[in-house]
């Protein structure tokens, strides 16, 4: 009996528990502001792919309504990275039940497209996760080679959750780098692609988004271009300049106004609570719901 006590007790710690720690290189990574940068030079990167491009294309909103699709991906990042396990299982389910339908074939290469493919789901993953890295260096601080490895090899968990086979999954630098030299040659700009990448760096918000937050995604809109390698910058037609090159005020500006975000951010919060008292204070459900306002939360009151 006491081992039976002992064995649910352990089960309740590890639901409890998320699957990375506050110490893990994701924490440090995707809990910055600049992750919102990296979100969008991953959403420019991603419509390269003419595959991944055609599920968003024939079933996404993206365009119509941007921020139902931001906050989605943040909420799923979130939820995964900061959340206990239940919430990041509760949101993986969800993304797995949306992938179910999105199928069809792609105009461009007349190939037949599904978002559970196991290739796109991880050119997907890749330029995600790789996005968030780029972002934290350029805009946010130094890592070590090291650091950027474990980063990548904790993140291998978060393809697998979403059903990406363990020995296709690139877990360093390296990896990273044989991979997407592998997947480069099946790249290209069509007319879906471009219109998605225009609205990402040059967005048209509509005239009931406030103007200081139509200029905030403007300056992130350049920011974020900045961040996509030179030779995808050529073929995706974007302004060839490096973070390197932008003006100083924009990174300054992205610092002054995300100064207070991580205190700010529910799920993070929570999770350092969660970790220090080990006791459960929200549900997966309370914690899903919180996470869907983190980038409302994200802007000053002044632009909401």
């Amino acid at each position: 009996m006491a081992a039976r006590d002992d064995c649910s007790a352990a089960n309740n710690r590890a639901s409890r528990d998320g699957f990375f720690a506050p110490d893990s290189v994701s924490w440090k990574v995707v809990g910055h502001p600049v992750a919102l940068v990296g979100g969008m030079r991953a959403l420019i990167v991603q419509a390269l792919h003419p595959l991944a491009m055609a599920g968003v294309a024939q079933y996404s909103d993206f365009r119509r309504n941007p921020m139902k699709r931001l906050r989605g991906t943040s909420a799923y990042v979130a939820a995964l990275v900061f959340g206990d396990r239940n919430a990041a299982l509760a949101a993986v389910a969800r993304v797995k039940a949306l992938h179910e339908r999105v199928r069809g074939v792609d105009p461009v290469t007349r190939k037949p497209f599904s978002a559970n493919d196991p290739e796109t789901m991880l050119w997907v993953h890749c330029v995600e996760i790789h996005s968030f890295l780029a972002a934290y260096r350029a805009y946010a601080g130094h890592l070590t080679l090291e650091q950027r490895d474990r980063y990548l090899a904790e993140q291998a968990v978060a393809a697998e959750l979403i059903g990406i086979p363990s020995d296709m999954i690139p877990r360093s630098t390296a990896e990273y780098r044989r991979y997407f030299a592998r997947v480069r040659p099946q790249l290209c700009l069509s007319a879906e692609a471009a219109e998605t990448i225009d609205f990402v760096v040059r967005p048209k918000l509509s005239s009931d988004v406030p103007a200081d937050l139509r200029v905030v995604g403007r300056v992130f809109g350049s920011m974020a271009a900045a961040l996509v390698p030179r030779e995808l910058r050529r073929l995706a037609g974007l302004p060839n300049r490096s973070p390197r090159e932008l003006p100083s005020w924009m990174i300054s500006n992205l610092v002054w106004r995300s100064a207070p975000l991580a205190a700010r951010i529910p799920l993070l919060r929570e999770a350092h609570e969660r970790m220090a008292s080990r006791i459960v204070g929200e549900t997966p459900v309370r914690l899903a719901s919180n996470a869907q306002r983190i980038v409302q939360r994200m802007t000053p009151s002044s632009t909401r």
